[in-house]
């Protein structure tokens, strides 16, 4: 049996996240060999695209590159699905996505930066607050993360000490090449949707993550994993995810917002009929860190052979090696002291 290049990304060394849920996207291999791609190159060509994706960083999206930031969630309603279906008869959600509002740099400020500059004093604003995107906290109404006061303490000194991070726990993860956990996998980079019977996957950029459909128990409560235990079911056109035995190490952004390995995690990634957007409605419940549940939004949208490659949202290439170029994923190669999360590797300032 020949593996699918893309299934290659699986393999992440020292990840027990992905060695303990590998089994089942092995033994659908054969047919992600063989499952019909949705994002085919119809009339763009290679070459083109090679174009859009060397412009790099800061490029414009008419001309290839990022896309527009947003600044609003738009609202899809839950119900019916009357897009199409696969054979097992789950709506057809597979291709390449990303959030359209801002990266990880701030979770509830999306476009707002750091709110610390690299001496631990508060930034000064570049611009107002109400013409950036709206926070990812949609419940409650303020846009904050509802912390113990203990946990919004622990917040503000990770963000005072980011630029110079002289204890382990102020180091972002991703410096270190950690997976993205929940819910920061869906506004890192772009990622790509597969579905087999049973499963939806999720091939993120630093890591994968298996919804199971089959009715299967979550995993034992000593377990925890860097993207969680996901078991979940489709209502019309909404994917309902039950999220456990999460190891929450990893953090919701460069601004330090965190759980612990007791929140749980309710799911509807409700998908609009005509396939080009979802929004992810996560509601966090953990009474050891938070004074209530709380929600976030994220939303996203599809990237297709339309659009071309950049070094955020769509990070791909073409593979020409069929009758029909198929859209491929780059393997993202990380290294520590990855530039931005706060050059962990340097000589701490005195």
């Amino acid at each position: 049996m020949k593996m699918h290049t893309n299934l290659a990304k699986l393999y992440w060394p020292g990840v027990a996240v992905s060695l303990l849920t590998l089994g089942p996207v092995l033994a659908f291999a054969q047919q992600a060999e063989t499952a019909p791609a949705t994002e085919t190159a119809k009339q763009a060509q290679p070459d083109q695209y090679q174009a859009g994706a060397r412009q790099g960083r800061g490029a414009a999206n008419n001309g290839g590159g990022r896309m527009p930031r947003e600044k609003t969630i738009p609202k899809i309603e839950s119900g019916k699905w009357t897009g199409p279906r696969l054979p097992d008869g789950q709506p057809d959600v597979q291709g390449h996505w990303s959030n359209t509002i801002s990266n990880h740099n701030n979770f509830t400020d999306p476009g707002g930066g750091l709110p610390y500059d690299n001496k631990g004093q508060p930034r000064a604003a570049t611009s107002k607050r109400e013409d950036r995107a709206v926070s990812r906290v949609t419940d409650p109404a303020d846009g904050q993360i509802p912390f113990q006061p203990w946990a919004a303490a622990k917040v503000k000194e990770f963000q005072q000490n980011f630029h110079n991070p002289v204890k382990p726990q102020y180091i972002e993860p991703n410096a270190r090449c950690a997976p993205g956990g929940i819910p920061k996998s869906f506004y890192w980079h772009g990622y790509e949707i597969r579905q087999y019977p049973g499963y939806v996957l999720f091939l993120f950029d630093n890591g994968t993550r298996i919804v199971h459909l089959d009715g299967k128990p979550h995993l034992p409560q000593n377990v925890k994993l860097w993207n969680a235990d996901s078991r979940g079911h489709w209502e019309g056109n909404t994917l309902v995810v039950d999220v456990t035995n999460n190891a929450s190490k990893s953090l919701f952004g460069r601004t330090g917002e965190f759980a612990s390995e007791n929140v749980h995690v309710a799911e509807r990634i409700v998908f609009a009929n005509d396939g080009s957007r979802f929004n992810v409605e996560a509601t966090f419940t953990d009474p050891t860190v938070y004074t209530r549940p709380w929600t976030a939004t994220i939303p996203v949208r599809r990237y297709t052979e339309k659009d071309k490659p950049d070094d955020w949202n769509f990070i791909v290439y073409w593979n020409d090696t069929g009758k029909t170029p198929v859209i491929e994923r780059h393997e993202q190669i990380c290294f520590e002291n990855n530039i931005g999360f706060g050059n962990v590797a340097v000589t701490a300032t005195k």
